[in-house]
């Protein structure tokens, strides 16, 4: 027992550093989407493509990914990854210092084909971990320390890229290329430390020694096909992904040029909140999944709360007044978890349901009560993939498992496909009502949690 708790206390330190570098790596080129339209001077829909180089390496690698893990393991999976980011993240320097957008796409596309080797092996290591019960309880541990890293990407953008730059609205032709050309030399530096890291951590994970997984103790990777919740799930995450990242794609430009007219750099720490939003809400997951007795559950809720309000007023250069209202919104979302009753599928349909008429709020209204509207969807965007993730892989094992996790991680890509459309939409008919086309993918989310989950093909114990 004691051999078994040392393996799950290695595993999950060692998955916990991995989900927290794939986080702030997504998290960077989502939000690096604001900078580079003003460095290249692109429309909404061209400055998005960048979020699209990231997100193909998906469908393009997700697959393939899962047949290597069952040929070489997680870990060395896991290592090639990390190398392969480190590469990406080197390509961007000469990117932005030519400066040259094909450059920037490709760069993108090669740190992303690291990040899909890392998730793809890191979800079915952490769900196969332990006992299934509860696979979502640390699931949602591991993606709250993913999201610490979501949260600090978009602030270090305010911080280190936006700090003291302002584009006048009726900026000239000149101002703009000034301006653009001052936030291409920033751009460098935060890539130099990322590749320095993730090349550090690949060569720790190449000489300790993690608990063993096996990959062959069921069924051929094609066998999943049969599943339809697998598949539904894969779609689930196509949307929710979509959903999310299209949301933050586009939210800084969004409130910098919206009724409130914020400055990119109040607007980016905004968004910063939003990321802190799935943070919070995944910690309150990883409480409620878990079997913690109820006394403790509720100290170690009150400590996240703690978290938010800390966090919120942090990345908002210490503007309480914001972390207070953070951590009232954060309080809502708990509540709201409370109904799930600690059932992933329950949770995520209440979640997806608030997602989606919070979205349609945004819409239809303006000023601060769309700001908090679109931020506090971060809030209930926390558990999703991880509750569905965990519902789409329930009852697989070995192989089964790899290759699920390759086609689910495969659909992925909607974090390609939603943002741009969400990018034309902004730029035909404005950015408010872009925000409807992810309040519809919320109510896919829906249907998958109340029954899409359950639609599946029984096997024969004969």
């Amino acid at each position: 027992m004691s051999h078994q708790k040392n393996n799950l206390l290695v595993g999950m330190t060692v998955f916990g550093s991995i989900f927290f570098i794939f986080g702030f790596a997504t998290t960077f080129i989502i939000q690096l989407s604001s900078p580079v339209r003003a460095v290249f001077n692109l429309t909404e829909f061209q400055a998005q493509l960048l979020t699209s180089a990231f997100f193909i390496a998906y469908p393009v690698m997700s697959v393939p990914t899962g047949l290597l893990v069952n040929r070489i393991g997680y870990k060395w999976t896991i290592s090639a990854g990390l190398l392969l980011m480190s590469i990406g993240s080197m390509i961007f320097i000469p990117a932005a210092q030519t400066p040259s957008y094909p450059l920037f796409l490709l760069a993108t596309f090669i740190l992303a084909t690291g990040v899909v080797f890392l998730q793809v092996a890191a979800n079915p290591y952490v769900t196969a971990l332990g006992p299934e019960s509860s696979a979502s309880s640390r699931l949602n541990l591991t993606q709250a320390l993913n999201s610490i890293a979501t949260m600090i990407a978009p602030w270090l953008i305010a911080v280190l890229i936006f700090k003291g730059l302002e584009l006048p609205i009726d900026a000239t032709a000149a101002q703009e290329q000034a301006f653009g050309s001052e936030v291409a030399t920033r751009i460098p530096l935060p890539f130099i430390v990322m590749a320095s890291v993730v090349v550090l951590v690949a060569v720790l994970v190449s000489v300790i020694k993690l608990p063993a997984l096996s990959t062959d103790k069921a069924g051929k990777g094609g066998n999943i096909y049969k599943y339809p919740h697998v598949m539904l799930g894969a779609l689930a995450i196509f949307c929710y992904v979509g959903a999310e990242v299209g949301n933050a794609g586009l939210m800084v430009n969004y409130l910098s040029k919206g009724s409130l007219l914020l400055s990119r750099e109040m607007a980016s720490t905004y968004a910063a909140i939003y990321w802190g939003g799935a943070m919070v809400g995944r910690f309150f997951g990883s409480i409620m999944f878990s079997d913690t007795v109820q006394s403790k559950k509720y100290k170690y809720i009150l400590m996240v709360l703690v978290l938010a309000f800390v966090s919120g007023a942090f990345v908002t250069n210490w503007n309480w007044t914001i972390g207070a209202v953070f951590t009232a919104t954060a309080l809502v979302n708990f509540i709201f978890m409370t109904l799930g009753k600690g059932k992933p599928a329950r949770t995520l349909a209440v979640f997806a349901l608030i997602a989606a008429l919070l979205g349609l709020i945004t819409t239809f209204t303006q000023g601060y009560i769309a700001l908090w509207t679109v931020v506090s969807i971060g809030l209930f965007n926390s558990i999703m993939f991880p509750n569905i993730f965990a519902l789409a892989v329930r009852d697989l094992k070995g192989n089964e498992l790899a290759s699920a996790s390759g086609i689910i991680n495969a659909l992925i890509v909607g974090g390609a496909v939603i943002p741009p459309v969400m990018g034309r939409i902004a730029d035909t008919w404005g950015y408010t009502y872009a925000y409807l086309l992810p309040a519809l993918c919320y109510v896919f989310i829906f249907y998958y949690a109340v029954a899409g989950n359950q639609i599946r093909k029984v096997q024969s114990h004969s």
